[in-house]
């Protein structure tokens, strides 16, 4: 059981210092959201193996390069970078100049986060340094990709969100492990049973031969040595079965008092990294970075900045789909973090276009179901933001 796990391993060469990291890939239908936020945030994941539950799958959105910290978003574009040419000609050399001088320098920011990454103590807290690496990362660029980055922010938001510090990560994951494990013992159990029910059917078919009535004398004079050894047989493995049932009782009580035992005293250490709190952790690292987030509300707002700076520039945001979901996010995201008449210009923007989009293509019902969806969305949530607006009047 321990060889089975979400994951699937992929190596990739450090395009900055050359080292073959190993990086893990979550297996298509590992987990399934149960729906999506206003914002697009995945809600209620539900990992097949219940030991993941506490992580959520962004934790694995990333690459980081163990030796140099170097962060990519973890896709195929970067499994296949040797191939990118335009990567390799207009974005490599400056941004290896840049990371390695700031990897170099005493109070580096890149090597106190890339040292803070612990998956295994810290999944969901580590997913957010490493999405900030990532950000730093794509800074460096002189063609940095604002609609990545607004991409990058609005993810680090999500993690916020989900991070929860009244739960431990890994008395969740004992936890999960733990009910996986209580899977298999049931699963023993049934075939137990259903191995107990075969074989009384055995027994009564071999008691019923043995008394078959109308044989002749030799026939039966054959029987009697083997009757007696099938009844001593089929005794010895009858007291087997009440053992092993009395055996796997107690197993389930065993079991049954670990899990209750792994449940108590459930909560997270504030502590991250060397003793700080999270929270202070990243504080520390924005006094010396500015691009670093501290909260959700402080990535939803650089998300905007970011989204914005790509919708204006024409150039990263394709007309048609794309746009209208870009122009709704902007208007979302500046609800949730108080930039309301922002929200009401990007909600009629959304809207209009929305709805002269579907109208163009009325014929092409798959091309127009996202723009249907975020019209509808764009729509109810513009009234919530509305109604703030006038609460506010």
């Amino acid at each position: 059981m321990s060889t089975e796990n979400p994951f699937f391993l992929s190596k990739v060469e450090c395009p900055l210092c050359k080292t073959i990291n190993e990086f893990e890939t979550i297996k298509v239908g590992s987990f399934m959201e149960g729906g999506r936020d206003t914002d697009f945030c995945p809600i209620d994941i539900k990992w097949k193996y219940p030991r993941y539950q506490s992580y959520n799958p962004l934790v694995y959105f990333t690459a980081v390069c163990d030796n140099c910290y170097y962060t990519r978003e973890f896709n195929n574009s970067f499994k296949d970078w040797k191939k990118d040419n335009t990567f390799r000609s207009y974005r490599l050399k400056t941004i290896k100049e840049r990371h390695l001088e700031q990897l170099s320098q005493a109070d580096s920011v890149i090597r106190a986060m890339g040292e803070a990454i612990n998956v295994g103590e810290y999944p969901n807290e580590s997913a957010i340094v490493k999405l900030q690496l990532l950000v730093i990362d794509e800074m460096f660029s002189d063609h940095k990709s604002n609609l990545d980055l607004g991409r990058f922010y609005l993810r680090i938001g999500w993690l916020f969100r989900d991070l929860d510090s009244d739960v431990n990560p890994n008395q969740q994951f004992v936890k999960g492990m733990l009910t996986e494990i209580g899977n298999y013992l049931s699963v023993f159990k049934n075939s137990l049973n259903e191995s107990t029910d075969e074989f009384s059917k055995y027994t009564r078919h071999i008691s019923a031969h043995f008394e078959t009535p109308d044989l002749t004398a030799d026939v039966k004079a054959m029987m009697v040595p083997y009757k007696g050894q099938f009844s001593d047989k089929i005794s010895d493995i009858q007291t087997s079965f009440a053992n092993l049932q009395n055996s796997v009782d107690s197993l389930t009580t065993l079991s049954n008092e670990y899990q209750d035992q792994s449940s108590s005293g459930e909560g997270g250490s504030a502590g991250f990294g060397n003793g700080g709190s999270f929270v202070d952790f990243l504080a520390t690292q924005k006094k010396l970075n500015p691009n670093i987030v501290t909260d959700e509300r402080e990535a939803l707002k650089k998300s905007v900045q970011f989204y914005k700076e790509a919708f204006a520039s024409g150039r990263e945001i394709t007309p048609g789909n794309q746009q209208i979901q870009a122009s709704y996010l902007i208007a979302e995201l500046s609800r949730r973090v108080g930039d309301h008449e922002s929200a009401r210009e990007y909600f009629n923007s959304t809207i209009k276009h929305g709805q002269e989009f579907i109208y163009q293509n009325r014929n092409d019902r798959s091309r127009i179901a996202l723009a249907r969806k975020i019209l509808e969305l764009a729509i109810e949530q513009g009234k919530e933001n509305m109604a703030v607006i006038k609460a506010g009047a």
